[in-house]
């Protein structure tokens, strides 16, 4: 049973930094896709990032320049780095994988980790 175990959210002062960490058990990491999506509290969920087995990478909008994903497949580890943190990104972040290439419906989700940006 794939498991994935988010961790590294916190509070965090507009502007500042973090890194957001998704340790997967051992599956066939090295070939799919990893996402991040987030979900703020009481709205959707918000597909933010992904990154192929072989290191390409997609993001939304609303995160581009500003937050960097990447991946250790030796660790089956997947990364978020954020910077810039603004308010808005106030969410419980996900790193959904498997069964879908749109991340939010994406089959396989771990418990989240939770940001919390604010002065």
């Amino acid at each position: 049973q794939l498991q994935l175990v988010e961790s590294g959210g916190g509070p965090v002062q507009p502007g500042g930094s973090l890194r957001l960490s998704c340790a997967a058990s051992r599956f066939t990491f090295n070939s799919n896709w990893m996402n991040w999506v987030r979900q703020a509290p009481g709205k959707g969920r918000e597909w933010v990032s992904r990154i192929s087995g072989l290191g390409g990478t997609k993001y939304a909008d609303a995160v581009k320049g500003r937050y960097t994903i990447y991946r250790d497949n030796a660790n089956y580890t997947v990364y978020l780095h954020m910077n810039s943190l603004k308010p808005e990104d106030t969410t419980v972040h996900y790193c959904p994988t498997l069964g879908s290439s749109v991340g939010v419906e994406c089959d396989y989700w771990g418990q989240g980790t939770e940001v919390t940006v604010s002065s």
